[in-house]
């Protein structure tokens, strides 16, 4: 082989084994920023199809209903703690160090997102409250030709 094949050889293997490296620590740094959504039944008893539990340490999205009364607020901080559970019926502890959206409230719908610090409890480093489904904005429903009501939502304080 002559000695411009042998450059050409050369830059070549060193394009592809240059790509190749971008290609895997691109990979690896999608991967460390993926958070899977999980309930909490499959926190506790893992996915259905694949049986996969998340790890101490992961990454998560939670999402269920507030467990009603199981909201605890810390009265010199913004801690909070409360319980969010599925339709099985399993629970995850979820810890919040900040404001809880507006439309928080025990017996509602959110997704919470944080690193599982025990086989039952999540940090959460941000929580989203979820609004009525059937929430239809104003403008929408006029044009699409129907009545706009305004939803009443249920009181806690009973």
């Amino acid at each position: 082989m002559n000695p411009r094949r042998k450059k050409r050889l050369a830059l070549a293997s060193a394009l592809v084994i240059g790509f190749a490296a971008a290609i895997a620590l691109l990979l690896y740094a999608l991967n460390s920023n993926l958070n899977l959504f999980y309930t909490p039944s499959e926190v506790t008893m893992g996915k259905k199809d694949t049986g996969q539990k998340p790890s101490i340490g992961q990454r998560i999205r939670i999402g269920g209903m507030v467990t009603v009364g199981s909201l605890k607020r810390d009265p010199d901080s913004l801690h909070v703690q409360f319980a969010v559970h599925d339709a099985t019926g399993k629970q995850i502890t979820v810890t919040y160090d900040n404001l809880l959206p507006d439309l928080f409230r025990e017996g509602q719908g959110i997704v919470a997102q944080g690193v599982l610090v025990g086989p039952h409890t999540l940090k959460a480093t941000e929580v989203l409250a979820k609004h009525d489904e059937n929430y239809m904005p104003p403008e929408v429903a006029e044009a699409m030709g129907k009545d706009h009501k305004k939803l009443e939502y249920p009181s806690s304080e009973k």
